[in-house]
């Protein structure tokens, strides 16, 4: 009876602050931002045509002090610029502006007044310039843990001062944008619980940082199709909680360390396709049992396929084609990736007869062997005869 009566009271108590109505700042400021809108994809007629209490408008969220908490208004068709007037919701938490045409600059100064934002994701838009250094009084007190801006039109360098005072930033997103300058090294420096960094399909040069090696929680790391050089640091490695890892045409070169891949044994993704890299794929490929994408097409790697191979039983794709590649496939057992479905060695140096565990690899729906030096069994009889081949025939 005690829990029933307790139960009750938290009902009509939070029934109580639904009922709460927004204040007429963020009542105000959410009008500004409305009358920025050059397509408001219905917004209008939705917000003023229907009830006052901006609590209850469409993508809108408050807390129980009648406070906007979250702006949701993804693929609203949104076109225009995002104004500062947002930046006045001082109880915004999350704001989610992504899949709209919104143009024009992001105001990041007055976004993160607000001390207590914790996401902002505008990611595809049509956003440009450049990203300022934010001022100290902002970034001291900064609760932002998600940032995505990818998939719009920024340029310019990182503002490194900012990105250092990130102390609970988990996720950067700025993938596919125009950013320029070196990849900065300080983003786990700042945040202990820095888990995720996109920053693929950009301009960055220079070498990979080797700190990025002390991000101790990182599961994700994408610094794919940029303009960077040299080779993987060796301190990278000890980031022993990658999952994901994609280094996609970065003009890379190097070889494969065995005792250093071997520590990414959490991998479930390794794409280093486009690149220099040289060597053979190390046996200690086998101790990669969560690997599920490997790519290590279009680079210059020779030597036999390791039958540690044969060990990673959770590969869904295998992408080895334009490379060096010799020896038989029969070095590594098929029939223990049963959960193989792409298997991609086009352009190489294979020699013998397609292994027949190849055919047990019950979920297979894409296998390509052109350009190889494969052959079949009536070669291989032939090649062996006494006679000649004319005379076998007969």
């Amino acid at each position: 009876m005690a829990f029933s009566g307790l139960a009750l009271a938290l009902l009509l108590l939070s029934l109580i602050s639904r009922a709460t109505p927004c204040t007429e700042q963020d009542k105000s400021s959410l009008l500004q931002f409305l009358a920025g809108l050059s397509r408001d994809g219905g917004l209008a007629v939705l917000w003023q045509n229907g009830t006052t209490d901006c609590c209850s408008w469409e993508g809108i969220s408050c807390n129980g002090e009648g406070a906007v908490a979250e702006v949701v208004l993804a693929k609203k068709g949104l076109e225009g610029h995002v104004l500062p007037a947002l930046g006045d919701l001082t109880g915004l938490l999350r704001l989610n502006l992504s899949h709209n045409s919104l143009s024009g600059g992001l105001p990041l100064d007055h976004l993160m007044s607000s001390s207590r934002i914790v996401v902002i994701d505008v990611s595809f838009n049509r956003l440009q310039g450049e990203l300022l250094e934010l001022p100290s009084s902002i970034t001291h007190r900064w609760s932002l843990q998600v940032l995505n801006i990818s998939s719009n039109m920024f340029t310019g360098r990182f503002p490194s001062r900012t990105w250092k005072s990130m102390k609970n930033l988990v996720a950067l997103n700025a993938s596919n944008n125009s950013f320029r300058g070196q990849v900065l090294a300080s983003f786990c420096l700042a945040s202990a619980s820095f888990a995720m960094l996109d920053l693929s399909y950009n301009k960055f040069t220079g070498n990979i940082p080797p700190q990025l090696g002390n991000c101790s929680m990182i599961t994700v790391l994408e610094l794919g199709y940029n303009r960077l050089y040299g080779t993987i640091p060796d301190e990278l490695f000890n980031a022993t909680s990658l999952e994901h890892l994609s280094l996609r045409y970065a003009s890379l070169h190097g070889t494969h360390d065995g005792a250093h891949v071997a520590k990414l044994s959490n991998l479930i993704t390794l794409d280093l396709g486009e690149n220099h890299f040289t060597g053979k794929i190390p046996d200690s490929i086998g101790q990669l049992k969560q690997l599920e994408q490997l790519h290590l097409d279009s680079n210059n790697m020779s030597g036999e396929l390791p039958s540690a191979l044969g060990s990673c039983s959770n590969l869904i794709t295998i992408d080895l084609k334009s490379n060096y590649f010799s020896g038989e496939l029969s070095k590594v057992n098929f029939s223990t990736l049963q959960n193989l479905e792409r298997l991609d060695i086009k352009g190489n140096n294979f020699i013998g007869m397609v292994p027949e565990s190849i055919y047990l690899c019950m979920k297979l729906t894409a296998l390509r062997l052109a350009d190889n030096k494969f052959y079949d069994l009536e070669e291989l009889q032939e090649s062996q005869s006494p006679f000649p081949r004319d005379e076998f025939h007969a």
